[in-house]
């Protein structure tokens, strides 16, 4: 009886070991899933930054222009002024 015991065991013991295998398996597999996706995501995030930074060139670029259209107009303006203000007298 007790050789009927140990086969029962060592069953159970094979089914058991089958069972950890395999879900160690699929661990192994869902953790390089997972860390594909996050080299992913991480290359997609570096990506971004770079649009970024050339969204934020350009609209400093576009700010800067800005400026430098109205500063060009309050110099012509005040020289037409001046103009007007001396040939007047």
């Amino acid at each position: 009886m007790a050789s009927n015991t140990d086969n029962d065991l060592t069953i159970k013991l094979a089914v058991y070991m089958e069972r950890l295998d395999s879900y160690i398996e699929s661990q192994t597999r869902l953790n390089e899933s997972i860390c594909n996706r996050y080299a992913k995501i991480d290359e997609e995030l570096d990506e971004i930054k770079h649009w970024r930074t050339k969204i934020y060139g350009a609209k400093s670029a576009s700010i800067v222009l800005g400026a430098i259209f109205v500063h060009s107009a309050v110099v012509l303006g005040s020289l037409i002024g001046i103009m007007n203000w001396f040939s007047n007298k």
